[in-house]
């Protein structure tokens, strides 16, 4: 006699046995092993991240964010785009240790190849300090400004962006002597990064709203001496 069929299960059982299952919170004190296998039961999320052991689960997203967001995204992609061994990523996962696992709006990483201090793991995941995180903020007292602060320059991550739109301001930070300072801007207002020559970021059209203006300051600079040098030192890497 044959045995019986089992059927299996349908794609509504396993959500209902999902939900069976602890649900991540905001606000929840986790390790990170624990972090990743709640956000895993929870395809509906797009963003969760664990900041000092402690799970963020921002609200929806208003349109004061996502521009901001879009405009940097654009001109650190032109960045990239004309820089051998630079990836520009949006909303990428980070494991950079046991208690912190942020989603960066934003970031610049530089291959290992090329002398960069972060990989992409076998599941496709950033792990270790990217060279670059930006965050877009709503307020000075954001986790932005404090927490992820300072996991990020424990980390290492050489520079760190905050873009302030309440306060209409970027704070761009260097990591030196193991703290971040910030880098003054020049006559016009924009602003250099250190770690990667040629990244002009013309703060005053980005406040305005002129992305055309803050797209042709970046490409302005990637057609300079310094962004020939830096782009020949990354293909040389060996």
């Amino acid at each position: 006699m044959a045995e019986p069929r089992v059927a299996s299960r349908s794609g509504d059982e396993r959500q209902r046995a999902a939900m069976r299952q602890p649900a991540l919170q905001h606000g929840d004190r986790l390790g990170r092993e624990e972090f990743e296998r709640l956000y895993a039961l929870r395809p509906d999320l797009k963003k969760a991240q664990l900041i000092e052991g402690v799970v963020y689960m921002p609200s929806p997203v208003s349109v004061a964010h996502s521009e901001p967001h879009a405009m940097i995204l654009g001109i650190l992609l032109v960045y990239s785009a004309f820089t051998p061994g630079v990836r520009c990523y949006d909303n990428a996962t980070v494991r950079l240790d046991l208690d912190n696992e942020p989603q960066p709006d934003v970031l610049l990483r530089i291959d290992p190849e090329h002398g960069g201090q972060s990989r992409v793991s076998e599941d496709g995941y950033i792990e270790g300090p990217p060279e670059l995180v930006v965050e877009v903020a709503a307020t000075s007292s954001s986790v932005d400004l404090h927490d992820k602060l300072r996991a990020y320059r424990r980390n290492g991550v050489r520079e760190y962006a905050v873009w302030r739109t309440q306060e209409r301001r970027v704070d761009w930070f260097e990591l030196t002597g193991g703290e971040y300072r910030l880098l003054p801007p020049d006559d016009e207002g924009a602003v250099e990064s250190r770690r990667f020559p040629g990244l002009r970021i013309a703060v005053p059209a980005l406040l305005a709203g002129n992305l055309a203006a803050a797209l042709d300051a970046v490409n302005r600079s990637i057609d300079s001496p310094e962004h020939r040098r830096f782009a020949a030192r990354l293909a040389t890497w060996t």
